[in-house]
């Protein structure tokens, strides 16, 4: 909380000062709801020292700050904890269809921990910023990924070389195909049908990357890019169909070895 607090609440200044007047007494109740339901969630999490990983999805409309001061004023931001079937992750979004960009959050939070003026935090250890999430159907993860990938080609913060170097890395957190419930009526070909098999998740957003940038070549030793999908092991899934969070990765956010993944807030300590 925080190191959101310090990264994200330079977004206040983008809130309407007419639409937080007319929700005002709305948004002062469900902030502190949101937020002691997340403080305790996370302080129960942390008792019982599961917490290692989190996930987060950061909105525009919505702000942040530390936890509460020493006269007990509610924090100023809502943030929602979505429920997880698996310890040791954290899923924080904001409720607000607007959002900033989480890559960009979460790059000037490696620059702060390069600079010291960030403190390695104890108990996270990676934040991976998703971008937009989706059922993972063939269909719905080639849109997405294309439009992801166009969004970074036409960044001009983002010098790329020709051809473009791109790799794939997808994290099912043990999930098998086996565990997951398929409609009887979606057939292996339809957009219904799951792609949990890795193989073929690979080959979807590959072709989707290429799709948009016709010549990039795939490089798992220093990709410029790096589409990552994770699956979000989401509770009370309709037809525990899965779902997966999608984001397109500078290399600076990247490690490539022992496998291609977000970069740990800390070091390789004891």
């Amino acid at each position: 909380m925080s190191i959101f607090s310090k990264h994200v609440g330079s977004f206040k200044s983008d809130i309407s000062g007419s639409s937080e007047n007319s929700d005002a007494n709305a948004d002062t109740k469900r902030r502190k709801i949101c937020t002691e339901e997340i403080e305790q969630n996370i302080a129960d999490t942390v008792d019982n020292t599961e917490v290692t990983e989190t996930a987060g999805a950061v909105r525009k409309d919505d702000h942040l700050s530390s936890a509460k001061n020493d006269k007990g004023e509610a924090l100023d931001f809502v943030l929602s904890l979505v429920k997880l079937t698996r310890s040791g992750l954290l899923l924080l979004t904001f409720p607000s269809e607007n959002s900033p960009d989480t890559i960009d959050i979460v790059s000037d939070i490696f620059r702060d921990l390069e600079s010291g003026s960030l403190k390695s935090p104890v108990w996270c250890h990676r934040i991976f910023p998703i971008q937009a999430t989706c059922s993972l159907n063939e269909k719905d993860l080639q849109e997405v990924v294309s439009k992801l990938v166009l969004q970074f080609v036409n960044d001009k913060r983002n010098k790329l070389a020709q051809p473009i170097k791109f790799a794939v890395g997808f994290n099912r957190r043990g999930t098998e195909e086996s565990q997951v419930k398929i409609p009887k009526d979606a057939s292996k070909d339809s957009d219904e049908s799951i792609l949990l098999d890795r193989n073929k998740c690979f080959s979807v957003v590959a072709a989707a990357v290429k799709g948009i940038v016709s010549d990039a070549v795939v490089d798992l030793k220093s990709p410029e890019l790096s589409v990552l999908v994770e699956l979000l092991p989401l509770s009370g899934v309709p037809n525990g169909l899965p779902v997966v969070g999608v984001s397109v990765l500078p290399q600076n956010l990247v490690n490539t070895k022992p496998r291609l993944c977000v970069k740990p807030l800390t070091g390789d300590k004891k």
